[in-house]
């Protein structure tokens, strides 16, 4: 059984992604200085596009981004430690997730979400590197429950 499979079951999907939402929040609330303030600008200009847009969003991306991780959480799993493996594999896991938003972003029809995207992805691996540790701690949570 896949990532996908366990985390993405109808009695867990909906908390799982409130959970991405909310650790997405925390996380752009946790940056400061000018590139802090110009992230939680261009998330703020992402959430209005319309209402429930970001957990939408999300919802669109979780099945692929954990196809994307089950290669690395299965290894991690095998060693004994799945979230210390996420984390410890944290450049790798964030070329897994940006590889799935990359090619999302390149199909999306919305100029604003491609623009936002592309003025940003230059520092997107950094930012997704740091989100690593409460992902798969996210992650891990789900497939305990």
């Amino acid at each position: 059984m896949g990532l996908s499979d366990g985390l993405l079951n109808p009695e867990k999907k909906a908390l799982v992604v409130e959970d991405c939402c909310n650790m997405i929040e925390a996380q752009l609330a946790s940056k400061s200085g000018i590139s802090g303030i110009t992230l939680k600008t261009a998330f703020a200009a992402l959430k209005g596009i319309k209402p429930g847009y970001i957990p939408h969003v999300v919802e669109q991306l979780l099945p692929q981004c954990f196809e994307a991780l089950d290669p690395i959480w299965s290894e991690g799993v095998q060693k004994g430690d799945a979230v210390g493996y996420l984390v410890e594999s944290r450049s790798r896991t964030a070329d897994a997730l940006l590889s799935i938003t990359d090619a999302r972003v390149k199909d999306s029809k919305r100029q604003i979400v491609r623009g936002t995207y592309d003025k940003f992805r230059g520092s997107a691996k950094q930012h997704v590197e740091e989100a690593v540790p409460d992902f798969a701690k996210l992650i891990d949570k789900y497939t305990k429950a």
